[in-house]
């Protein structure tokens, strides 16, 4: 039915259908279970406290690492180097530490240490015999951050941290030295491999060394760090606190073919988020010539605040925040305070200047509108959402941002009373534009009932005309993120879709009437469905699928596909949709890089691009949301350089595309494990490793 280059099919039936296995159990499994009933008494189905199993230690981490780091991907591999870090920074902004290194060995393992205090190592009261190191490497939420008094603000709030890495890892090494004396203990896979060994005094050290490798057993076989991303990560603690000296060391048998990553760096940012904010718009036009910036407190108190704000004249603009050094990539209530702040204070600044009625209809999105900012909090005992700390929710934060960023944004509006004119001119512009296109909207695409309610997620395109224009519909809010910094906002629309949709040729209507995801599908696209689409009212010229290049993404465009073929029709064969095709690998080598689709299109390239004896990086990317905005445009998005596949019907007779359809997406299992018989010699070693 699609016409796909080198599709993939998807893992098997839907979840809802009844595996064909289930169908043929025989009576020889009967006699156990009403065996296993007899044996137990009365209990029902052999269920007794046998079954109940207790997890002690680390094993709970094991078992699920999803709970503790969000999973067993790259991300979550990187948060290992985090929760590390972390603890190194807390003993700095404690004032105990001055410097911390990272260090990367060719042979996988990552060692991190400071200067701090050191952890613990005598008896702990509870455990005499466990000296505190082994307490808190081995033992869930200890810690020496549940009280204010060791620690006024920390990122490590959990407990839990340093003792998932052991946990995680195929082997931890972690010297402490206190008092003149160093001490030494060895993990694996969590336990211990033996006792606290006192190695002896020592002179000027002092201070927390843990050296780790990532156990392959949770994370693959070919799982490593990052170089780059390690680089990145440690600079940009040492930008949040410019009292720390952050040293970086990297084998550099590692760094051949990566050329923005040093062998040996030095960070210290005594500017702090400036700094850090006048690097990342180097060469952008800014609306005003000087970034906002200022502090509030200090870093080892409670309520302590920094932030950075430039508006750039052609940029979409960002906010990166931090609470405790720890990126909140999800925001929180600290950006909601930063957000009033500054809208507070411009409107305050033209009511001053009499302007009131101009920005009246100014909200907080037109003020972040192109705005590049940076804001870090340092707050005792901050409430995060999970243990990976995305989201920061402590409501009290709100009110220590907005109190500490409105008064200096007024007097620093009051002082430039020039670059506060271009600003307020500049925020009034957009607020001007984003009613105009939402009038323009209402008039050029109105629905049925002459209004349009366009579902919230819909980042829509300036562009009034369905020529032209596309609307590019993603899996998953990270990959809509990519997206939507990566599309040109005048004529593409980014939709992201919550995981895998509905499977409609299995589903009953009225399954299908009440999934918001489908009509939220149905809504951006403007042209109704069923018996109700009129081709001449769909809102974009190209309606297209932009799923991972893997058998997820593909099983989630043949969903999508097969919404379209049953509810629209007619979109299909008016050439109206289309498959995006992003790559599958990154290949770079002596400033040259390619992308592949796929592992054939990988070869090609590594035999027509590169040397035979070149040693290339290849780069996996694992979805969409892991790519960069600007790798994601090149790649994908942008016309002039991307490859779209248009999604046709190969037969004219429709009685056959109904039939494959049913076969493969219905509701009868045993025609699609028939199918998948059929065709199994087609299936590779490449789909079955995925």
């Amino acid at each position: 039915m699609a016409k796909s280059a080198q599709r993939k099919p998807a893992r098997g039936p839907d979840l809802f259908s009844d595996p064909p296995a289930a169908a043929r159990r025989t009576a020889q499994h009967r006699p156990k279970a009403a065996t296993r009933r007899e044996a137990n008494g009365s209990a029902e189905g052999g269920y007794t406290a046998r079954d109940i199993e207790v997890l002690e230690g680390l094993e709970p981490v094991r078992r699920r690492p999803g709970m503790y780091i969000g999973g067993t991907d790259e991300k979550a591999l990187h948060h290992l180097f985090a929760e590390v870090i972390d603890n190194a920074m807390d003993e700095a902004l404690a004032g105990h530490a001055g410097f911390i290194e990272v260090a990367l060995a060719a042979d996988g393992f990552l060692t991190v240490s400071d200067n701090g205090r050191g952890i613990p190592v005598d008896p702990h009261p509870k455990f005499p015999k466990k000296s505190a190191l082994e307490v808190i490497m081995c033992t869930l939420h200890a810690g020496g951050k549940f009280d204010s008094k060791v620690y006024e603000t920390s990122g490590g709030l959990h407990g839990v941290g340093v003792s998932v890495v052991n946990a995680l890892s195929e082997t931890l090494e972690i010297e402490v030295a206190r008092s003149s004396q160093l001490y030494r203990q060895v993990y694996r896979r969590g336990k211990p491999t033996n006792g606290l060994e006192k190695l002896g005094r020592v002179h000027n050290r002092r201070g927390t060394k843990v050296r780790f490798k990532p156990d392959p057993e949770i994370f693959g076989a070919k799982a490593k760090f990052s170089p780059q991303r390690l680089f990145k990560m440690a600079r940009a603690k040492a930008y949040l606190f410019g009292g720390v000296e952050i040293r970086w060391r990297c084998d550099e048998a590692l760094l051949k073919g990566i050329d923005d990553v040093p062998a040996e760096e030095t960070f210290h940012f005594p500017a702090g988020l400036q700094d850090y904010l006048a690097s990342t718009l180097e060469g952008e036009t800014l609306v005003h010539p000087d970034i906002f910036t200022g502090r509030s407190g200090r870093p080892g108190a409670n309520g302590a605040v920094e932030w950075a704000v430039a508006w750039t004249a052609n940029g979409d603009g960002f906010l990166s925040s931090y609470c405790n050094t720890i990126p909140t990539a999800d925001g929180g209530t600290h950006e909601s305070g930063f957000r009033t702040a500054l809208l507070r204070a411009l409107k305050d600044h033209a009511e001053r200047t009499g302007q009131g009625k101009r920005a009246a209809p100014v909200t907080s999105d037109d003020v972040m509108s192109g705005a590049g900012a940076m804001l870090s909090v340092f707050i005792r005992e901050p409430e995060f959402q999970g243990q990976t700390k995305d989201r920061l929710a402590t409501g009290e934060a709100q009110r220590i941002v907005e109190t500490a960023v409105k008064d200096p944004f007024d007097h620093w509006l009051a002082g430039n009373p020039g670059q506060a004119t271009k600003l307020l001119d500049w925020v009034v512009e957009r607020a001007e534009e984003r009613l105009r296109r939402r009038q323009e909207k209402e008039i050029a695409r109105k629905s049925a009932v002459r209004k349009l309610r366009l579902p919230g997620k819909l980042a829509d395109c300036s562009a009034t005309a369905a020529q032209g224009s596309e609307i590019f519909i993603v899996e998953g809010d990270s990959a809509g993120g990519s997206a939507k910094q990566a599309r040109d906002r005048q004529t593409q629309a980014v939709l992201p879709l919550r995981g895998k949709i509905l499977n409609v040729a299995s589903a009953g209507k009225d399954k299908l009437a009440q999934n918001q995801q489908l009509a939220d599908l149905v809504q951006a696209l403007g042209c109704g469905a069923g018996v109700h689409f009129r081709d001449d009212d769909l809102r974009y010229e190209k309606v297209i699928v932009m799923t991972d290049a893997d058998v997820d993404g593909a099983h989630i465009a043949s969903l999508l596909i097969t919404f379209f073929y049953r509810q629209m029709p007619r979109l299909i064969e008016n050439g109206h949709l289309y498959l995006a095709v992003p790559p599958l690998y990154r290949l770079s080598h002596g400033g040259k890089t390619f992308y592949a689709r796929d592992d054939t299109h990988k070869d090609e390239l590594l035999r027509r691009e590169f040397h035979a004896n070149a040693k290339v990086e290849i780069g996996r990317f694992k979805g969409l949301g892991e790519m960069l905005p600007a790798q994601l445009k090149e790649t994908t998005m942008n016309r002039a350089t991307r490859t779209l596949l248009r999604v046709k019907l190969l037969t004219e007779d429709r009685s056959d595309t109904a039939k494959s359809v049913e076969r493969l997406m219905g509701t009868k299992a045993e025609a699609r494990f028939t199918f998948i018989s059929e065709h199994a010699e087609f299936a590779s070693d490449e789909m079955l490793d995925i």
